[in-house]
């Protein structure tokens, strides 16, 4: 029988309900995520938004973020304004409502926007209850009106300033209130300038700017191109197979399609989808439909023209997303997504409308442009050939379901426990370092797989090529997780990846090397959050009488820690000298750089790179995708100048005393 606890009845008194917009101070992070820095950043999305959703309403050119000097944010569009006029279910003006009223805005029907970026219409609300400050400045009719107000309460009437030379618009002030948001120091430039740089991609004509008075810099974007300048942008670097874009604009219903689309060498695809100017990572039904279609109508050509022989099979939609760039647009009076993040659009009629453009539209594309169309044809023909021989090599290494003893690789010194919570894999650069880590482990929780030279860079292969490699072979076998159609997370065998490399150049190469193979063909893996990077020892100072080493991780802390240890001589009297003898003087007996994980024995780098209460690692995560594939398309790619001109744009930055040469 359940035992019952005693105490005061739960009654109505006990009930607490938050008036106005306390909820929103009380539990921000339902409202904004965090409040850490995407928290605080997000305040400009919000209000930026608005004026974004006035662009793609027709009623407004730009929209401008100003950085204050004092630490404010000023947003501004030439946009309708919002309306200044009593309420007649508040009593009220229509801004104080809109400003102070959780789920008040132009967006619950009544023909204030027939799309927009924001559902829940809580935006400009919220942004005023986590500001200290927030001031409205509203342009309605030529006349300029003010109301401020702290903590989302108003501190002033509306009031009115007379005539202005500008004849509408919003300009909305605000500052981030310090009690809330205790981490914020100042707006990231860099977080406004690519938020807005998305924003004139997405919205064709529209201007965005931003001014940050901090450090005079300053900023505008506009692509007359809309979508289409994106995929020009997103293809930069790489070879694309012809200069044309096909792009296509249509309305379908109330809601409005748009598709670009180019093909470029590279053996990954790069789908950028959204909804109502919302990016949605997990993709939806936009998707589905652009993928069925881009299938059919490619294979319905190849047939058409004999480009695919009688007895081959169909192109798969895998062989045809092979260098694929893509951005699907949609706009919906009534988006419904998947969770309050957005990631994942949900409508069903939207596939239906975005298969019906491409089935039409990229046909007549394909026909009016022979040559491209044969272009695409032909990589996705050579990569269906790769496909079927990297399934025959696939089948031959990689067995199906659970990986278990026997089928193991055999370099690969496994951990004794099962469950993948607790586990951990090492890749180790070596065989050297590889046996001292599996000396030194902890052999419950830590497996340990050493590699032998550098492994092939996934970025110049495709996958059949890949799965000739024997290192990266061990290392998909030891992960459990498979590769291509046959991967599966939950196969995922270890909670952490860690890769322990040397800390030089060619440890460093080997750690790009293995991101490139994650990012590319396991990117669910790095977004999980199951990769790491291990941070080994530069230096080790050997104290007197037989005390504990200390180890360095960063060539920033000798120093302090040195001088910090002289300051301690000082005040007992030793003398001090100067240069080679200062690490004795700081009471140490000897100093070591280590050059590579294989100087270290199995107890040293137990304690210095393993032992989970000492050790430091880096966490990897991908914060914006785009950047991210830019980044390795640059680096590993086949562009040498690209590689070249990134190089020298840094050489700069970097310490010749700090190089070992």
């Amino acid at each position: 029988m359940t035992k019952q606890k005693s105490g005061s009845d739960y009654n109505a008194d006990q009930i607490q309900v938050l008036e106005g917009l306390e909820p929103v101070r009380k539990r921000p992070g339902m409202y904004i995520g965090s409040t850490g820095h995407d928290g605080v950043h997000h305040l400009i999305k919000e209000i930026a938004d608005n004026c974004v959703d006035e662009a793609i309403a027709g009623y407004a050119t730009f929209v401008w973020v100003e950085l204050l000097d004092d630490g404010g944010c000023r947003v501004t569009d030439d946009g309708r304004g919002i309306p200044i006029d009593i309420h007649p279910k508040t009593g009220k003006s229509t801004l104080e409502t809109v400003l102070t009223i959780l789920h008040a805005g132009g967006k619950f029907g009544g023909g204030g926007y027939k799309v927009s970026s924001g559902l829940h219409g809580v935006g400009s609300s919220v942004v005023n209850a986590l500001s200290s400050k927030f001031i409205a400045e509203v342009v309605n009719n030529g006349t300029l009106y003010s109301i401020e107000f702290a903590e989302g309460k108003p501190t002033t009437e509306l009031k009115n300033l007379g005539k202005t030379d500008r004849p509408r618009g919003t300009s909305i002030t605000f500052y981030p209130d310090q009690t809330i948001f205790k981490e914020f120091t100042e707006f990231d430039y860099k977080w406004v300038l690519d938020y807005l740089r998305h924003q004139a991609y997405l919205t064709k004509g529209i201007r965005a700017k931003i001014n940050d008075y901090r450090t005079g810099d300053r900023y505008e974007f506009y692509f007359d191109g809309g979508i289409k300048s994106y995929v020009k942008h997103l293809n930069f670097g790489k070879d694309v197979l012809d200069d044309d874009i096909f792009y296509i604009e249509r309305q379908v219903e109330d809601s409005m399609i748009e598709v670009a689309v180019q093909y470029n060498d590279a053996y990954n695809e790069n789908v950028m989808a959204f909804a109502n100017n919302v990016f949605n990572p997990d993709g939806g039904t936009h998707i589905v439909g652009f993928r069925a279609s881009m299938t059919r109508v490619i294979n319905d050509y190849a047939r058409k023209n004999n480009l695919l022989k009688e007895k081959e099979e169909n192109l798969t939609g895998e062989d045809i997303r092979e260098g694929q760039t893509a951005v699907i647009l949609v706009k919906l009076p009534d988006p419904q997504f998947e969770g309050q993040t957005k990631n994942k659009l949900g409508n069903p009629e939207v596939r239906r409308y975005v298969e019906n453009v491409m089935n039409e539209y990229f046909a007549y594309y394909l026909e009016e442009h022979p040559n491209i169309a044969k272009k695409i044809v032909g990589k996705a023909v050579l990569a269906a050939r790769a496909r079927k021989a990297a399934r025959a090599a696939r089948d031959s290494v990689i067995r199906k379901g659970v990986l278990e003893g026997s089928n193991l690789p055999g370099k690969l010194a496994d951990c004794s426990s099962k469950n993948p919570a607790e586990c951990e894999l090492y890749i180790v650069e070596g065989d050297s370092a590889g046996g001292s880590a599996k000396t030194g482990r902890d052999s419950k929780t830590q497996a340990i797989l050493p590699l032998r030279g550098k492994v092939l860079n996934t970025e110049r292969a495709r996958m059949d090529r890949m799965l000739n490699n024997n290192e990266l072979v061990s290392l998909i076998k030891g992960m459990g997780v498979g590769i291509g159609d046959q991967f599966d997370i939950n196969g995922l065998r270890y909670d952490r990846i860690i890769i322990m490399t040397d800390a030089d150049v060619d440890g460093s190469h080997i750690s790009t090397l293995l991101l490139t193979f994650f990012f590319r063909y396991m990117p669910e893996v790095v977004n999980g959050g199951h990769i790491y990077l291990a941070k080994p020892p530069l230096f080790e100072l050997t104290r007197a009488g037989n005390k504990p080493s200390d180890f360095i991780y960063d060539e920033a802390d000798l120093e302090p820690l040195l001088d910090a240890g002289i300051t301690k001589r000082q005040e007992e009297g030793a003398k001090v000298d100067a240069d080679a003898e200062r690490f004795k003087q700081a009471g140490y007996t000897d100093q070591k750089r280590y050059k590579g994980l294989g100087e270290m024995d199995a107890t040293q780098l137990w304690e210095t790179t393993m032992n989970p209460e000492k050790r430091v690692l880096v966490k990897v995560q991908v914060a914006d995708a785009e950047k991210a594939d830019a980044i390795f398309t640059k680096l590993m790619g086949d562009e040498v100048e690209l590689r070249k001109s990134f190089i020298q744009s840094r050489a700069k930055f970097v310490n010749l005393e700090d190089l070992d040469v």
